[in-house]
């Protein structure tokens, strides 16, 4: 797989293309989005274990730099918590959206051709920027994460609520509890949404057990092209 890093306007961000790429034909796309305090490179290791022939894959990395202390910077799409202002919040939706468009348009994907994926932070702004765009992304998949902004999100939804999504979590998790797991998957039914929920004996982490579970369904929503029918 060869890894390429992106610069330019809007986000930074890193693509992986499969094993014995062909530019001349349309790969479906998986977007990867790390959580608080990581960067763009912090899941681009997943790419090998989820299916190192059949997808393109984006990371981009979050706009506001942390200092974690020890010389390191830590990302984050808003400040963590009660300290994310409404205008943190529109800022982040605004450049994902425009690195939607820009990769979308780079690797000419099709809508309904990608999934949305995100870790902890990035699982929350997979809810807040996936569940408008369904026409976008065949499904989402939100890894450790907690549904925010309940009120706004509802009047975001879709007609139909018919989009795949996968919910996972750990039940020793300190810095997301479970109970915000199964908060945002009864939040998604009570909606009219079907998510596919799992917990796993893991803390705050993305285990082997997980994977073993998330591959089989982004097979199932979106077919890697080793599996698309001729």
């Amino acid at each position: 797989m060869q890894a390429e890093r992106h610069e330019g306007d809007g986000l930074k961000y890193m693509t992986i293309l499969p094993d014995g790429y062909d530019p001349g034909t349309r790969y479906p796309l998986v977007i990867m989005l790390h959580g608080f305090g990581a960067n763009m490179q912090d899941l681009a290791g997943l790419a090998p274990n989820l299916n190192p022939r059949g997808y393109v894959y984006a990371f981009p990395n979050a706009p506001l730099p942390f200092d974690l202390g020890g010389g390191y910077t830590g990302w984050g799409w808003t400040p963590r918590g009660a300290d994310a202002t409404p205008d943190d919040i529109r800022n982040a939706e605004d450049l994902l959206g425009g690195f939607f468009d820009k990769v979308f348009q780079q690797f000419d994907v099709d809508p309904g051709r990608a999934l949305l994926m995100g870790f902890s932070q990035g699982g929350g702004m997979t809810y807040r920027c996936g569940l408008e765009r369904d026409s976008s992304f065949a499904g989402l998949a939100a890894l450790s994460a907690t549904l925010p902004d309940r009120e706004l999100l509802a009047a975001k939804l879709p007609e139909a609520r018919s989009q795949n999504i996968f919910i996972a979590h750990g039940r020793q998790d300190a810095t997301i509890t479970i109970d915000r797991a199964v908060a945002a998957k009864d939040f998604l039914e009570e909606a009219g949404y079907s998510p596919e929920y799992h917990e796993y004996d893991m803390g705050h982490e993305i285990s082997n057990q997980e994977l073993s579970d998330l591959i089989p369904w982004m097979a199932r929503v979106l077919p890697p092209i080793d599996q698309a029918p001729d």
